[in-house]
């Protein structure tokens, strides 16, 4: 079993000085390690913990950073924060990875860099940061650790059926309503048209190799024609 490279990297990538330096030595333990009968000291629990830990972070964060930003919206650029993929991303940049206790199997089988090992241990983490040194300590760990995402979302727009519908609503009028128009191509590379009407408004399709991104070009397609979002500049071949 590997133990992990002298804590003083680990502290300098997070940015903070560890108190109890067991805890973020089951923090850092996978599941693969096992302890005979006695008590489990993987980071699974810290794991449960640190994914509160950041959901709160995240929230409070966008909460004050976008006070004229719906409710809708903010849950998905929250999504965006504390899914999966970006706790890996997240783990990745610190190299977290060689950090890791894992048994010699799940080492050898690249365990160090596995996304879901990954995400876990990143949240494990940041339990054990919230229980060494309190949420404000945890929330600079975040707030150090996501930075540039949570610059960069507050400027992320939302995906174009939900600005369509919010444009609607705010013009007072009915829902928009999507249909197929036709479905062309084979089954392994289909080729899908759909309309979408909002009353009192000129119907525009929109192309997709599913029902679902068909219907996104479309709304991307009336939200542009209709001036609300700027329409993209086809980029030209050198």
């Amino acid at each position: 079993m590997a133990r992990p490279r002298k804590f003083s990297e680990l502290e300098n990538a997070l940015g903070c000085r560890f108190k109890d330096k067991k805890l973020y030595e089951r923090a850092l333990t996978h599941a693969s390690v096992r302890t005979g009968r006695g008590p489990r000291l993987d980071n699974e629990r810290l794991e449960f913990l640190g994914d509160r830990v950041l959901g709160l972070v995240i929230a409070a964060h966008l909460h004050a950073a976008l006070p004229d930003v719906r409710e809708g919206d903010l849950a998905r650029r929250f999504n965006r924060l504390v899914c999966g993929e970006r706790c890996t991303e997240v783990a990745r940049a610190i190299d977290l990875g060689r950090f890791l206790i894992l048994s010699d199997g799940e080492a050898e089988s690249g365990g160090r860099d596995k996304d879901t090992i990954l995400a876990d241990a990143i949240e494990a983490v940041l339990g054990a940061v919230f229980l060494d040194a309190g949420f404000e300590q945890a929330r600079e760990v975040v707030e150090h650790l996501w930075g540039d995402h949570l610059n960069g979302v507050t400027v992320t727009l939302v995906d174009a059926k939900s600005a369509l519908q919010e444009w609607a609503q705010a013009k007072g009028l009915p829902l928009p309503g999507y249909s197929v128009v036709s479905r062309e191509g084979p089954d392994h590379a289909p080729q899908f048209i759909a309309e979408v009407r909002v009353k009192g408004i000129t119907p525009i399709t929109g192309t997709g190799t599913s029902k679902r991104q068909a219907e996104q070009s479309a709304a991307t397609a009336l939200l542009e024609r209709e001036a609300v979002w700027k329409k993209k500049k086809k980029k030209t071949k050198k």
